[in-house]
């Protein structure tokens, strides 16, 4: 795939099934992720994959999150939390290792962190796969990352759920980059 019509043409994916990537695959795009801009050469990503077999212990993961939260959650919306784990096959979860007190300001650090996301999600359709980012408030839950293998202080960028697209893309209009260009005057 042609890299600009590419980047001119990605969307979420709306729904995905089986199959996901393969480990090649996934290798493959955490390889795109790690050619992210880097101030400092710091490295500050941390991908966790959920495979398929993992995502009904993430779901309940999910779900604890909720509870945390909302102690009075229903069971129906704890149940709704734990399918969000079934969107995909496979889910990365990209975090942000901060050196807190670096002299690379940490807005630096998750900076790269997202264009390292950003990456795979480029790196998702060029090898065949639909893929959706999400975050939400389980992202900023510091007990969500220790049961993901993370540190409590890291920062998690994106759940990125990736697989084969079978809902199509939302057919939501693209600004018109004009509206977001200024020529500075000087």
């Amino acid at each position: 795939m042609d890299a600009l019509e590419l980047l001119l043409n990605r969307e979420s994916a709306l729904k995905m099934d089986a199959p996901g990537p393969s480990a090649a695959e996934l290798r493959t795009m955490f390889d795109a992720a790690v050619r992210a801009p880097d101030h400092g050469r710091l490295r500050p990503w941390q991908f966790v994959v959920i495979g398929a077999d993992q995502r009904a212990r993430f779901g309940q993961v999910m779900a604890e999150s909720l509870s945390r939260r909302d102690p009075s959650a229903s069971e129906v919306s704890l149940e709704k939390e734990r399918a969000k784990a079934f969107r995909a096959p496979v889910i990365v979860v990209v975090a942000a290792k901060l050196r807190r007190g670096h002299k690379i300001p940490e807005i630096e650090q998750i900076a790269s962190a997202s264009a390292a996301a950003q990456a795979i999600m480029l790196a998702a359709p060029a090898l065949g796969y639909g893929a959706v980012w999400k975050t939400g408030a389980p992202a900023y839950d510091p007990e969500v990352r220790l049961a993901l293998g993370l540190a409590a202080d890291d920062e998690i960028i994106g759940f990125l759920y990736i697989g084969t697209n079978v809902g199509g893309t939302s057919a939501f209009p693209r600004p018109d980059a004009a509206d977001f260009v200024i020529d500075w005057a000087g």
